[in-house]
């Protein structure tokens, strides 16, 4: 009887230890507020100039467990790219020439996509990660078809119902075949860099 009651109450403990881990390892989805999640870019000429603006970012959905997150997807869509710092008639101008077959070609990609494969803690002291970065980003980007691994640090705080992300980023448009003034020939003022420095700032709550 004794013997019995003991094995009756082991298997109790298992079973209570087994449905509070899958308790606290279950996943809960989050949802970025396209009204508030942008990425702001530069690009830069070989003389120091650049040009400005941001784009919006969307979620479909992203995973969080135990408080990190483990899996998600981003969208940009092109059309809502915009321009800080040219004069009101030149805005369009850039924005259209952005969205040609010169680089991104919207009429064929409408979106840039960005697809996360892995988040590990951050420790590092990165001289370019956004201050207080505490998670290391990889993931896979797509834009033009075309899909490359980028890794990046991240600041990100997820609490019961809110998540926020910020993270600086630089991206070699070159690798995705986006040429357009690459050719170091060029002079300084024509040469386009190839790194586009992205701003993220997104902001979301729990679906």
């Amino acid at each position: 009887m004794k013997f019995a009651l003991t094995t009756l109450l082991l298997a109790g403990i298992t079973l209570f230890s087994s449905c509070e881990k899958e308790h606290n390892e279950a996943s809960t989805s989050y949802k970025l507020d396209e009204t508030k999640s942008v990425a702001e870019w530069q690009g830069f000429l070989r003389n120091s100039y650049f040009n400005a603006g941001s784009i919006s970012v969307a979620s479909e959905e992203l995973e969080v467990v135990n408080g990190q997150v483990t899996s998600g997807r981003f969208v940009l869509p092109l059309s809502s790219l915009v321009n800080f710092n040219l004069p009101d008639a030149q805005k369009p101008l850039l924005i259209g020439h952005l969205q040609s077959a010169d680089f991104f070609n919207m009429a064929l990609h409408p979106n840039l996509r960005f697809t996360i494969t892995q988040v590990s803690r951050y420790t590092s002291g990165d001289t370019k990660a956004v201050s207080g970065a505490n998670y290391m980003v990889t993931g896979d980007l797509t834009m033009l078809d075309q899909t490359h691994s980028i890794s990046f640090p991240a600041k990100i705080n997820v609490n019961k119902q809110k998540i926020t992300v910020q993270a600086d980023v630089q991206v070699d448009r070159t690798r995705w075949g986006i040429t357009y003034a690459s050719d170091p020939s060029l002079p300084d003022e024509h040469y386009i860099l190839p790194e586009i420095k992205l701003h993220l700032d997104l902001q979301g709550g729990r679906e």
